[in-house]
């Protein structure tokens, strides 16, 4: 859970954003309260922090970006949690998304590929008073066996295909999110596992970075 660290020169400009997600459509209250939790001008460096709380999507660097707000809360009122899940995250990234987890999920396990990134990232995290949250540097297309099933998985990476290995550790009635297609454009789409096997529902267009790995594009 993120215990809200909000500068008050920020406050007005993260309700702006709660506002603006609101006019566009996103009615989970849950999500809505996440986002005006998480001080997103933490994740993003210090020459873009002015836009933090814009509703675009920002470089932070190692050829990475943190998407756009909208993005992350269409995509995690799709998973629908209670907090009582647990949740994997496939691309720690800046760490915002994997706050914004944090506020839904009872347990959040995370993996990135980039060394850079997760070393940025740790102590943002811990600065943001993030606790149930686990970080792992390797292929997040293998997922983390030792902690699945899980009840959410999420791919923050544009991939060709579902991982097989994400579709293993997905747990029955579990929901995953993926973007699909190629490597500069995809579907997000949301997966359900019933008796088995995915069933697949397209929610939005996306622009994600391409999903390197072994169950996803090479590098």
């Amino acid at each position: 859970m993120v215990a809200s660290s909000v500068e008050p020169e920020f406050r007005g400009a993260r309700r702006r954003l709660v506002e603006a997600l609101q006019d566009k459509g996103i009615r989970d209250l849950a999500v809505l309260r996440a986002i005006d939790q998480v001080p997103r001008h933490l994740f993003v460096p210090p020459t873009v922090r002015h836009r933090a709380y814009e509703d675009s999507a920002l470089p932070i660097g190692s050829g990475q970006t943190i998407s756009q707000p909208y993005v992350h809360a269409r995509a995690l009122e799709q998973l629908m949690l209670t907090g009582k899940e647990k949740v994997l995250e496939i691309g720690t990234g800046s760490g915002y998304q994997t706050a914004l987890l944090s506020e839904l999920a009872a347990q959040v396990f995370s993996i990135e590929r980039f060394p850079a990134l997760l070393d940025k990232t740790r102590p943002i995290l811990q600065q943001a008073n993030v606790r149930n949250v686990s970080i792992l540097l390797g292929d997040g297309t293998l997922g983390w066996r030792e902690y699945g099933p899980y009840d959410g998985i999420v791919v923050s990476a544009g991939a060709p295909h579902v991982p097989p290995a994400l579709e293993e550790q997905l747990a029955e009635g579990g929901r995953m999110l993926v973007p699909i297609g190629d490597r500069d454009e995809q579907m997000l789409t949301l997966f359900i596992k019933r008796n088995g096997k995915l069933e697949g529902r397209d929610i939005v267009p996306v622009r994600f970075v391409p999903l390197i790995g072994a169950g996803g594009w090479p590098a």
